[in-house]
């Protein structure tokens, strides 16, 4: 037998991707599952990004190697959607790659400044992927507590009297999943003057700005913030194209060419005709957040009254894609999703997977019809 590389030793299989095996076998067998468990969009994009995809099928040169760093203009329509939305600055030449999604640009960073042995920071809660990439490229994970009393954001106090000597990066999600806490001006500033202290990259990971949420916010609108941040952003959420694998990250110029070196050797460019639909959504007018928005707070509030059916509480000013609601006192997360899962036929996130702080705790997906959410508060009730 061949042994596998001893970095596998350090990562378990993404728990959805196990969780879904169960879920697939049970609908396979017949089973009605309502799945309010994973955060994938189920609306269609804009039909003008749809048309652009179409439309670049045609180009002569669709079909061949694409750049490493996307085309000019899509760096062009970032940086115009930085200035427009978040008051940022960016050169579209030097300080904008885009990624295949988000997530990629987490390996890629990791990769590109991490070496054995170097420390970063971590949410928890937090998106499992910080930890299990920090655990494949030999770094060591050392994670941060957030909590419901402080609404989930950062204890500067407490992260003081760490020893930061061998942290090199700081993994930030704001506005949080999963817990939908927003950023004020002021915790960014706070971070950036963190990272500028102990000289530690600072990622803020910034996919869900614009879901249930009117105040956007980046971290690269802290004055000085470019010589020690990075963001990660994603069309995924914002514009329903999670399929599509379209992201970016942001930052100085230095930062960019490190994480280029790194990006260039594993691909080889995103096909011609997503980034042509990356262009066009990123030219959509607010009327398109208000309308997806619009569709969303419906759905929350039948969220929040399944929440209520399951005697749970939740947070009104939460933001994002989910719904971060606490179970009753000495409910196990796990167990309870479990019971759900098999008595109602409903599939909802554990806290858990998102690390210990999430004990207590599951998170609904807003990725379903009102007639779906309507049926799974029938079922319950």
């Amino acid at each position: 037998m061949i042994e596998a590389a001893n970095r596998l030793n350090t990562v378990e299989e993404y728990y959805f991707s196990k969780k879904m095996r169960e879920v697939n076998l049970l609908i396979a067998n017949g089973e009605p599952i309502i799945n309010l468990g994973i955060g994938s969009p189920d609306m269609q994009p804009p039909q003008k990004v749809i048309d652009a995809l179409n439309e670049g099928f045609a180009s002569p040169s669709a079909h061949k190697y694409q750049s490493y760093q996307g085309l000019p203009e899509l760096r062009e329509a970032i940086a115009d959607f930085y200035k427009a939305h978040f008051s940022v600055n960016l050169s579209p030449s030097t300080e904008i790659l885009p990624l295949m999604g988000s997530k990629e640009g987490i390996m890629h960073i990791s990769m590109a400044y991490l070496n054995e042995g170097d420390e970063v920071l971590i949410p928890n809660p937090g998106y499992p992927t910080y930890a299990s990439v920090t655990n494949l490229v030999g770094a060591i994970p050392v994670f941060y507590e957030l909590d419901e009393a402080t609404n989930w954001l950062p204890d500067f106090d407490a992260l003081e009297k760490l020893d930061l000597s061998k942290v090199k990066i700081m993994w930030v999600n704001y506005p949080h999943m999963p817990t939908g806490a927003q950023p004020s001006k002021s915790l960014f500033e706070d971070l950036v003057a963190f990272g500028k202290k102990h000289n530690i990259l600072i990622v803020n990971d910034n996919p869900y700005s614009f879901v249930l949420n009117d105040s956007y916010r980046s971290i690269l609108e802290v004055e000085g913030a470019k010589e020690v941040c990075l963001e990660l952003n994603s069309l995924s959420k914002t514009f329903n194209m999670a399929g599509w694998r379209v992201g970016m990250v942001v930052g100085d110029s230095n930062h960019i060419n490190n994480v280029l070196k790194v990006k260039s050797n594993m691909d080889s460019g995103m096909f011609y005709g997503i980034q042509r639909g990356a262009i066009e959504a990123l030219k959509c007018s607010n009327m398109w957040f208000v309308t997806l928005n619009n569709v969303y707070k419906q759905r929350r509030d039948l969220v929040w009254q399944l929440a209520e059916a399951l005697n749970c509480t939740y947070d009104k000013n939460a933001t994002g894609l989910f719904v971060w609601a606490k179970l009753p006192p000495f409910v196990k997360s796990e167990e309870f999703i479990d019971l759900v899962l098999k008595n109602n036929h409903i599939f909802i996130t554990p806290g858990t997977i998102f690390g210990s702080k999430g004990e207590g705790y599951i998170r609904f997906s807003l990725c379903a019809s009102t007639e779906v959410l309507e049926e799974a508060i029938a079922r319950v009730k």
